[in-house]
C-alpha cells in the first residue's frame, strides 16, 4: 500500500468519525472555485500570514486552530496552536485537527507548483483559496470576503474604509506630483535580485505615491539583469529583502552599481517586509513608508 493511499483512509476513517451532523453552504471561493462548508465555522485554519493578518483584524483570532510558522507568531494569534508546513502540509495531521475550513492561499500553490491541499478536498476537508490579489482594491475584496464568510461585514467595511481614506489621502498628495521619480522595487537580493513588473499591488503602490517602477511593463514577478537596472538608472531604489548584513552596503558595492543615480544619492530606503509583501490591511503601512522615502518633501504633513 503506497504512502498516500495510506494517508487517504486514514484520513476517511477520522472524517466518518469526527465530521459534526451541521447544515451546509456552498459559495464560490476568490479563485472561483465552489466550495461546500459546515454553516457554523468555529475550527479554522489559515495557511499564510496574509490571511492571518486579515483573520486577526477582524477579531477572528480565536477561532484559529492551525497556521503557518508565519503566521504562528503574529500577535493575536492563540498560543501552542498546530503549526501547519507553508507548502507541503501533513495531511494526517489537519484531519485530527477537524477543521471546519481551511483558509489557504496562493502563495501555498506557487511554492510547490501544485495544490497542496489536494488531497483535504478528496476526503471533504472545505478549502478556500485567496489567490495573491494584484491590486489594492482586490486586498479590499479578500477582506470583504472573509468577513462575508464568519458573518463580520461590518467589521470589514470598516477595516476597508480605513485602508481607503489613507490610500486616497496619499493618493491624492502622489496626483499633484509632477516630478515622477522613477524606483526600482528589490525584493530578493542576488543572485535572484526579484523584483515586481505589471499587475502588482506594489506597482500600483508606486504609481499612488506618485513615483513609476521602471519595470512596470514587466511580468508579474521576474529577475532582471544588473545590466537592465544600471540601464534604466533609477532615481530611487526600495528594498524589502530579507538579509543577514547590511543590505544597502551590498547594493552600494555591486559592480556598476556606483553609477545609479540612486547610489549616488543616497536615495536607498529599506521597506518593511512583511507589511508590503503580505496582501492585507498592512499594506498601508508600506505604502506610506514608501511615500515618505521617496517623497520626503511632499508627504512631510501627511498624517
Amino acid at each position: 500500500m503506497t504512502k498516500p493511499l495510506a494517508i487517504c483512509i486514514v484520513i476517511t476513517l477520522l472524517l466518518s468519525a469526527c465530521t459534526k451532523k451541521s447544515e451546509t453552504v456552498t459559495i464560490i471561493d476568490r479563485a472561483g472555485s465552489t466550495v461546500t462548508m459546515r454553516s457554523e465555522r468555529n475550527r479554522i485554519i489559515s495557511t499564510a500570514p496574509s490571511n492571518t493578518e486579515i483573520l486577526l483584524g477582524l477579531g477572528l483570532g480565536g477561532k484559529i486552530i492551525a497556521a503557518d510558522e508565519f503566521s504562528a507568531v503574529l500577535t493575536g494569534v492563540p498560543a501552542d496552536i498546530a503549526l501547519i508546513d507553508f507548502s507541503y502540509p501533513d495531511g494526517e495531521l489537519i484531519v485530527a485537527l477537524n477543521p471546519d475550513l481551511i483558509i489557504a492561499a496562493g502563495h501555498n500553490q506557487t511554492v510547490s507548483g501544485e495544490d497542496p491541499f489536494a488531497l483535504m478536498k478528496e476526503v471533504g476537508i472545505p478549502v478556500i483559496y485567496l489567490p495573491i490579489s494584484k491590486t489594492i482594491d482586490g486586498i479590499y475584496a479578500d477582506i470583504r470576503f472573509i468577513g462575508g464568510l464568519f458573518g463580520v461585514e461590518d467589521r470589514a467595511e470598516g477595516m476597508v474604509r480605513e485602508m481607503k481614506e489613507k490610500v486616497d489621502s496619499i493618493a491624492e498628495i502622489g496626483a499633484a506630483i509632477t516630478t515622477k521619480r522613477s524606483v526600482y522595487f528589490e525584493m530578493a537580493y542576488p543572485p535572484y535580485m526579484v523584483t515586481i513588473g505589471r499587475d502588482n499591488y506594489i506597482t500600483e503602490m508606486v504609481n499612488t505615491i506618485g513615483a513609476y517602477n521602471i519595470f512596470a511593463e514587466q511580468p508579474n514577478w521576474f529577475t532582471p539583469g544588473v545590466e537592465a537596472i544600471i540601464d534604466r538608472n533609477p532615481d530611487v531604489i526600495l528594498i524589502m529583502t530579507l538579509f543577514d548584513g547590511d543590505i544597502v552596503a551590498e547594493l552600494r558595492s555591486r559592480p556598476g552599481f556606483e553609477h545609479i543615480a540612486a547610489v549616488k544619492n543616497g536615495a536607498i530606503h529599506l521597506i518593511d517586509v512583511n507589511s508590503v509583501s503580505r496582501p492585507s490591511q498592512h499594506v498601508v503601512l508600506a505604502l506610506e513608508q514608501m511615500a515618505r522615502a521617496v517623497y520626503p518633501e511632499a508627504y512631510e504633513n501627511y498624517r
